[in-house]
């Protein structure tokens, strides 16, 4: 798994439902790209889309799988 430096992956749904309901700023990669960032709005669990089950990320309205996406917040910085 690729490392940002200054962030932290969200790699477990605990992760990804604390950064939800503590309104964090996160952004999404898909193969080192940036492809989103933004405030997540919801977490669909389980959804089936034919043969393929897989979690969605939804934010600001535009839907991320979870397992082909990277999520990340940034660290903060203790002085």
């Amino acid at each position: 798994m690729k490392r940002y430096n200054g962030f932290r992956t969200l790699t477990s749904s605990i992760h990804l439902f604390t950064a939800a309901s503590e309104r964090k700023p996160i952004l999404v990669f898909q193969d080192d790209e940036l492809i989103g960032s933004g405030i997540i709005d919801e977490i669909k669990k389980n959804v089936t889309h034919g043969e393929i089950t897989e979690d969605i990320i939804i934010i600001q309205g535009e839907r991320y799988l979870r397992g082909s996406c990277t999520f990340v917040y940034p660290m903060e910085i203790k002085r």
